[in-house]
């Protein structure tokens, strides 16, 4: 058990092995848990070790970003622009999935990461490539916004607190009062209108992945139409 023990110390410490560590810490527990000092105790050093292999906590989730641009699928070549730049998008919608800190982490940052330019590039590429415009590409950049890396600040979505500190059960929205849908009777229908387990509980019926999708779809063909009408900006 011992020499066992002095392996494991003599493991050397490298980036992809803290990156990874570091990962899956945030994954289990959230972004907020996540320290250089939690993260060294879980790799079994002292906290001074790591900064031989990141500067500081900045550097750290950099790093641990672009691993999971990394993620992200590269269409097959000859993909229809429209098939290629939906499937990108849905991958990468499943990797923020996987690491729901992800996105909080994308949104804190000042700068964009080397991925997520790069993977942002690409997908102007395919837009380029597809027929599309610089002018048109460049506003649909603009209308796609967060959308393009896999996630969105919806209305009513709250899949995304999860990393914050980590997986739970999302609590059960409750019921609409009666006083409350008839002051707004319009939130209430469409409340109504989207439960389908039991209409008198507000968004019971909403499925995330499904209203992702549905919007992505709106876009992309309002998209196609305008790049068949050879829109440009100066039509405004």
């Amino acid at each position: 058990m011992a020499e066992q023990a002095g392996t494991a110390r003599r493991t050397p410490l490298s980036r992809e092995r803290i990156l990874r560590t570091a990962i899956a810490l945030a994954d289990a527990a959230g972004i907020g848990s996540l320290s250089m000092r939690n993260l060294a105790q879980e790799l079994g050093v002292v906290p001074m070790a790591l900064y031989k292999h990141v500067a500081n906590k900045d550097e750290l989730l950099d790093a641990m970003i672009d691993m999971v641009v990394g993620e992200i699928d590269t269409p097959m070549p000859d993909t229809e622009w429209k098939q290629a730049i939906r499937g990108r998008i849905l991958s990468a919608r499943s990797a923020l999935q996987r690491h729901p800190w992800a996105a909080l982490a994308i949104e804190s940052r000042n700068m964009a990461t080397p991925a997520i330019l790069g993977y942002l590039d690409s997908v102007v590429a395919t837009l380029r490539s597809g027929g599309l415009s610089a002018d048109l590409a460049h506003h649909v950049m603009h209308a796609m916004g967060s959308r393009v890396l896999g996630f969105s600040q919806e209305l009513f979505d709250t899949t995304r607190d999860a990393g914050r500190s980590g997986p739970s059960t999302a609590p059960q929205p409750a019921a609409m009062p009666p006083e409350v849908a008839a002051r707004f009777p319009h939130l209430a229908e469409i409340a109504t209108a989207a439960s389908h387990d039991d209409a008198s509980v507000v968004g019971s019926g909403c499925d995330d992945q499904f209203e992702f999708e549905f919007a992505l779809d709106l876009l992309l063909d309002g998209i196609e139409r305008l790049q068949q009408q050879g829109w440009t900006s100066a039509h405004r």
